[in-house]
């Protein structure tokens, strides 16, 4: 027999205030590993003044809005990456949550627990957060690290194994997910694309299975195209200029993952219209 119990309604604001804490420690990451050093010690200090800053002055969002966006010592001004991303994966957080246990915004359910359904949550929580890392910093420095998507495969590969799938199963999709970008880096010899967006491909490939991973890239071209329309239209970019590939693979990858079915069966049904 399986568990049942009711999920007040006063565990949402607590996934949200989770997930902004999460998104601060996020913050930290794309800061340290373009500075070279660990995000696993040491206190966060003003970039131009070096005081460290007091936990009362780090709570997410929060003390942005107190300091009115500046640090306490030396005026000087924090950027809005700060807040956004906290109050992002505050949000993806609480979405990811209702999203898997399909509940609505008003009502309790009786919930049926066991451990797959942790372990899922627990897997999009990670994966989101890592997409979060990986969107942020391919948009700022046009890079995907190595040393945040490949622990991140065997992370994802491991709660797909407690989860019941094959191991076969894991590898075909993590091959058809880079694959994809492994033949337009061969053909363009690395101009097109780097080799951060075909391992990027082979996490989305592990998370997603090989049909949804296609999908998402194929919205994540959409987006890049359309933003891309945007920058030439306004004199931004140039034809040649180079665009974040990552951001959009992230961005698309989040889209899928929650909505995926959804979106699926909407084509679908345009499809059989036509």
């Amino acid at each position: 027999m399986f568990k049942c119990f009711q999920v007040p309604m006063f565990i949402y604001p607590l996934v949200f205030i989770l997930g902004t804490i999460i998104g601060s420690f996020l913050n930290v990451v794309i800061f340290r590993l373009r500075a070279k050093k660990s995000f696993l010690k040491g206190r966060s200090y003003c970039l131009k003044c070096k005081k460290q800053i007091a936990w009362h002055d780090n709570i997410p969002i929060l003390s942005f809005l107190i300091l009115r966006g500046r640090c306490r010592n030396c005026k000087t001004k924090i950027s809005f990456q700060y807040p956004l991303v906290e109050l992002s994966t505050g949000i993806l957080f609480v979405i990811i949550f209702f999203h898997n246990y399909q509940l609505p915004f008003t009502n309790y359910y009786l919930l049926i627990i066991d451990y797959r359904l942790l372990i899922t949550i627990f897997r999009n929580l990670f994966f989101v957060s890592i997409l979060i890392i990986i969107f942020v910093y391919d948009l700022k420095y046009y890079l995907i690290l190595d040393k945040i998507t490949i622990p991140a495969i065997i992370i994802v590969s491991a709660f797909n194994l407690l989860l019941g799938f094959s191991l076969a199963n894991i590898l075909i999709s993590a091959i058809i997910g880079g694959s994809f970008f492994l033949i337009q880096f061969l053909i363009s010899k690395g101009r097109w694309i780097g080799g951060g967006d075909i391992r990027l491909g082979i996490l989305m490939g592990v998370m997603l299975g090989w049909e949804m991973a296609l999908l998402a890239i194929m919205i994540a071209y959409v987006i890049g195209a359309l933003f891309s329309v945007i920058l030439l239209i306004f004199k931004k970019k140039g034809l040649k200029s180079q665009i974040p590939l990552g951001t959009f693979l992230s961005m698309a990858a989040v889209i899928v993952m929650i909505y995926g079915n959804e979106i699926l069966e909407w084509y679908l049904e345009i499809l059989t219209v036509y």
